[in-house]
């Protein structure tokens, strides 16, 4: 039973590093990377489709993006919801091939980026605790129906703390990584 419940805080450990991981990726470091279109949708026939799924998204060089629609129909819409996202960024079209040019982050919107890194990692550190706590209070209720004893609690209570501390370092290593990408010029 003990082993069963910290299997499951791991596994949900685990989904918040990953969880994580998604959320940063998302954060533009200055650097093309495809991911961050990820979020953008495009009008595919009536229909709000990802990018992703009605062209092919590639790196160019360390700051440019090319997207390559499958249909040529599809240039100027894409164009356009580039335009209109929140990202800042500018899309040339060379005819069917769209490149979205990735400009230099200024020092003020680093630092800015660098508070929502900060506030994700808090956050993900906050969940990994919600479910230490979850798992202490799985064991307290076994022990107060005694099909555990004190000491058995008390071991289990210590496992799933390292298990803690595991995962909140991890989520600091995520951050410290993610801070440097977006600090480097």
């Amino acid at each position: 039973m003990i082993d069963d419940i910290l299997l499951d805080a791991e596994q949900r450990m685990q989904k918040s590093i990953e969880a994580l991981k998604g959320e940063l990726a998302k954060i533009r470091t200055g650097r093309a990377h495809p991911s961050l279109l990820d979020h953008v949708t495009v009008d595919y026939y009536g229909t709000q489709t990802p990018l992703s799924q009605v062209a092919n998204i590639s790196i160019e060089d360390a700051r440019t993006l090319s997207i390559t629609p499958w249909e040529k129909p599809m240039v100027a819409v894409i164009e356009k919801a580039i335009l209109t996202s929140d990202l800042g960024l500018n899309p040339a079209t060379a005819g069917t091939v769209i490149r979205v040019p990735v400009p230099p982050l200024t020092e003020e919107r680093r630092r800015d980026l660098v508070k929502v890194v900060k506030s994700e990692a808090e956050g993900a550190k906050v969940a990994i605790r919600n479910i230490r706590r979850d798992a202490n209070s799985d064991f307290k209720a076994l022990e107060k129906e005694k099909e555990i004893s004190e000491d058995d609690e008390r071991r289990a209570e210590d496992r799933v703390q390292k298990l803690t501390d595991k995962y909140v370092a991890e989520v600091d290593t995520v951050f410290e990584k993610k801070e440097k990408d977006l600090m480097e010029i």
